[in-house]
């Protein structure tokens, strides 16, 4: 599919398979829209997957349910490709939910583990908030289109614009304005943005293949993606992206604060995947689609190398996952610490790597922007350089340098996993050094999307930033001069000192600034907050619906009140059933007098 588009120059392709049902002159199909964009997510999501499957070949060989998890990691990208190739809302909910049913079951894949049965059943419910957001975002659009089709709502949005809805008394919304911001409701579950963030740390709980998966190239992208393919509708509606420019600079900053305090070698990467999924955020709110598909891409290579390499070290050191626990593994594990300083160097943006050329470019698209909230996202996400580079950096060189922490057992057997986990390692390296030099031309600043993602000419950044480009080289170059390079190299440099060279130093900090550190570690207390205020409230009026609405109204009135009031008319019945001659002699005597009477009274009227 990619070399029908990029060489053979193919066309879009946009119809439908079949229609399944027309109900009241709106057709639900089943129907697939291959252009650009979507070649670009099939493609890393079927590599990045491929990747994922080798991968665990190796490493769930033992495991029992060694079948069942290959099950669910296939039904996971098929549930992916389906979102991403839908041309319809119906289709794309149907594949937006099977991503969600999937995640539930892998991050749940070890059951037995009652931590895992929590984060699983927490990704369920969290992700349910936002696709209800989502399921009336897409009902909005059907009631004032009229359709569900991507291109006829896509051509009727500048009309839509116009149109109002009333939400509160008395105040009438853009029903545009109101369908974006629902929309993007669902994409803050799928892409964890805040404060729908919280399920994304612990479906760490599941196996090290499944968070790759999860958080380089499926679900998390989902929500960037539906946004990216949404722009027609989004551009028409400024405070919608302002909505989603804000959410995603808190994103992008403050999750990336907690990553530097996580000492899971997984959680550390998972609130990275957080930090950057804000990114992607920022710049789709700014306008600037193609650089979040494009960081999207980039992101995609070296997050999910990191997590496999993480997974690599786990295997290694007999799934300790402590970073205290660790350090002085980079004689034994070679290929593993190389592929690792890639997928570092390239989630820090350093100058060449895939990171570089997505995130300079998304950086500088952001600075360009006047969407409302630009100057705060524009703070947020250059700040987020240097926290990025602390966090990446203090687990790298806690793992992999300085003085050993392991234990003596495992020290012994210590030893580079076998080939199939570490050629995936080294396959996605390659990307992940190499991918951004070919493609921030054409993916950036060409036309290589063509009609897939529409810009208005006012926020129109990325435009402006063509002018300027000169090929990768010189892009590159022009890196060499911005604070953001010199913000992430302060980011190795601290962490170095701190965490290799004087470790003393991050332990006064720590105790210095012990409410801070706290207020980290507890993740800015959300969990408490939907523990102790939302859980218990959403317990009691489902208690409520269930004593009123389940237990009185359908089981009390509706069931067994008809069972009751058949049961009464029976017994009435049965009284007359006596078995004796004379008393049904009389009925039938009192049957012939009614019957007798009526005809007289018809005869005469």
């Amino acid at each position: 599919m990619l070399k029908h588009h990029l060489i053979d120059g193919g066309p879009v392709f946009n119809g439908s398979v079949y229609t399944w049902m027309v109900v009241d002159g709106i057709h639900m199909e089943i129907g697939f829209l291959v252009d650009r964009l979507t070649v670009l997510m099939m493609t890393v999501v079927t590599f990045v997957s491929f990747m994922v499957h080798i991968y665990t070949v190796g490493y769930m060989h033992d495991d029992p349910g060694y079948q069942r998890f290959f099950s669910y990691i296939s039904l996971f990208t098929f549930s992916m490709l389906v979102l991403v190739m839908s041309n319809n809302f119906l289709q794309l909910f149907f594949g937006w939910e099977a991503v969600g049913v999937v995640s539930y079951l892998l991050i749940g894949f070890w059951y037995t583990k009652p931590t895992a049965i929590v984060a699983n059943l927490k990704a369920f419910l969290v992700n349910r908030v936002g696709d209800f957001g989502f399921l009336l975002g897409i009902a909005t659009l059907l009631y004032f289109t009229g359709t569900l089709d991507y291109i006829d709502v896509f051509a009727r949005a500048e009309t839509m614009q116009g149109e109002t809805i009333t939400i509160f008394g008395g105040h009438a919304w853009s029903a545009l304005t109101v369908a974006c911001i629902l929309l993007f409701v669902g994409a803050m579950g799928k892409s964890a943005q805040v404060p729908l963030h919280v399920w994304l740390p612990d479906s760490m709980e599941g196996p090290t293949p499944i968070s790759a998966l999860i958080h380089a190239a499926t679900m998390v992208t989902a929500g960037v993606f539906m946004v990216a393919r949404m722009s027609p509708l989004f551009e028409f509606s400024e405070t919608a992206l302002s909505f989603v420019l804000v959410i995603g600079a808190i994103t992008a900053l403050f999750t990336g604060f907690l990553g530097v305090v996580q000492n899971d070698i997984k959680r550390v990467v998972a609130y990275s995947t957080l930090s950057q999924l804000g990114y992607m955020t920022v710049a789709l709110g700014a306008s600037a689609y193609a650089a979040g598909i494009f960081h999207l891409m980039t992101h995609a290579f070296f997050k999910a190398l990191l997590f496999l390499a993480a997974g690599s070290v786990i295997i290694a050191l007999h799934h300790e996952q402590d970073i205290r626990r660790m350090g002085g593994l980079k004689k034994y594990l070679p290929i593993t610490y190389w592929t690792s300083l890639i997928g570092s160097l390239a989630l820090i943006g350093f100058p060449g790597f895939a990171g570089f050329f997505s995130k300079d470019a998304l950086i500088e698209a952001v600075g360009l922007s006047s969407i409302p909230g630009s100057g705060f996202a524009y703070f947020s996400v250059v700040a987020g350089v240097f926290v990025t580079a602390l966090y990446t950096f203090r687990m790298f060189f806690l793992v992999f340098h300085g003085s050993e922490r392991i234990d003596e057992d495992v020290r012994g057997h210590l030893r580079e996993p076998p080939w199939v986990v570490w050629a995936p390692l080294v396959l996605l390296a390659i990307p992940s050094l190499l991918i951004g030099w070919p493609t921030i031309g054409p993916v950036l600043f060409g036309d290589y999307f063509g009609s897939a993602i529409f810009v208005l000419e006012s926020h129109n950044g990325l435009a402006e930033m063509g002018h300027e480009f000169h090929g990768p080289l010189s892009f590159l170059l022009h890196g060499l001069k911005s604070p953001v390079l010199y913000l992430a190299l302060s980011g190795i440099a601290v962490a170095w000192y701190a965490y290799l060279y004087k470790p003393s130093v991050a332990e006064n900090i720590r105790r210095r600034f012990g409410v801070i550190y706290t207020l980290l570690d507890r993740k800015y207390y959300m969990d408490e907050l939907y523990q102790t205020v939302l859980a218990p409230g959403a317990a009691r009026l489902g208690g409520l619906l269930w004593r009123v609405g389940d237990v009185a109204i359908i089981d009390g009135a509706a069931v067994n009140g008809s069972a009751r009031l058949v049961g009464w008319f029976s017994g009435v019945l049965r009284q007359i059933q006596t078995g004796y001659l004379y008393t049904y002699a009389f009925a039938m005597i009192i049957g012939l007098v009614v019957l007798v009477a009526w005809l007289t009274l018809g005869v005469n009227n």
